[in-house]
């Protein structure tokens, strides 16, 4: 027998489960092949390792004294080649090793970073790599495996998956309404600073929502276009003007009064929270990050 013919290794085990149900036909039921081929493909073990292994008659199928001493010796290995693919199969299965994320600072210090520990204790094999920045990593060239991101993920060429919402309104502080006034409609905010993302643009186009009402679409302006929700926050809170902010991320500054919505009969659109991959093909690890991500979100 050519004993480096992956083949051969194959039809040892087809050797060994004919033998063990002294029947062709019962043999390729349990294997899922015709009798024909798992006939042929004995043959052409006997004629590789030039020995008959079966006695066949119309009525039965009896190992030779050579294919006794031969199951003897495969019977225990092909178990174990099959409990070697189980382990295998269990390991890759099984939320391990590292995990590379990448999100915006605000997120991940407000909203992920806290579910962070909780995961870790589900899943004690896995150790993690977390970049928090504002900028949108190559993932590839990165290794990132899991990015977080806010809003539409343009990119055709990642996979993206909606794990979650954040709900925006808008705010200021109460020095700046005290001193600029307060907006009654949104048609108003034309009058006002707004701190808005940009990259380095004077004006942006802010929706506003309301339950019963279509609707609005309004052009601000404002000496601040940023790429990073604290900051739009902290410039609020210094009285630089309103801006659209995601309570969730910024609980502390209006739990203690130095932002105050403004127009909070109107809402902003909800920003998704995407999980973008390189691939539709997850490993476990990633598999059940997103997962606890997305369940998350939804008890939120």
């Amino acid at each position: 027998m050519k004993d480096r013919d992956p083949g051969a290794l194959q039809d040892i085990a087809l050797f060994v489960e004919v033998a063990r149900a002294r029947s062709f036909s019962s043999a390729a039921r349990n294997l899922g092949l015709s009798t024909a081929t798992l006939s042929r493909r004995i043959a052409t073990l006997e004629r590789q390792t030039g020995t008959r292994l079966f006695n066949r008659t119309t009525r039965r199928v009896e190992l030779t004294n050579l294919g006794e001493r031969y199951f003897e010796r495969c019977d225990h290995l092909v178990d174990e080649a099959r409990l070697a693919r189980a382990a295998l199969f269990n390991e890759a299965e099984r939320p391990s090793g590292h995990l590379r994320l990448s999100m915006p600072v605000d997120l991940g210090v407000a909203l992920v970073g806290p579910m962070l520990p909780q995961f870790a204790r589900l899943y004690p094999a896995i150790t993690f790599d977390v970049d928090l920045s504002p900028q949108h990593r190559d993932l590839s060239a990165e290794h990132v495996d899991v990015a977080l991101r806010l809003g539409t993920v343009r990119d055709a060429s990642l996979t993206s998956r909606r794990v979650g919402w954040i709900d925006q309104g808008y705010f200021a502080a109460p020095g700046y309404v005290e001193r600029r006034g307060k907006p009654a409609q949104p048609a108003e905010l034309v009058e006002h600073d707004c701190i808005f993302v940009g990259g380095g643009k004077s004006s942006a186009t802010w929706r506003f929502e309301r339950e019963g009402h279509r609707a609005v679409t309004i052009t601000v302006r404002g000496r601040f276009s940023v790429n990073n929700l604290g900051l739009m926050s902290t410039l609020a809170e210094r009285e630089m003007g309103v801006a659209a902010l995601a309570p969730s991320l910024c609980r502390e500054a209006i739990a203690a009064g130095r932002l105050v919505p403004v127009l909070a009969d109107w809402v902003a659109p909800r920003l998704g929270v995407h999980a973008v991959t390189t691939s539709r093909s997850h490993t476990a690890t990633v598999r059940a990050f997103i997962e606890f991500i997305a369940d998350r979100f939804a008890a939120a």
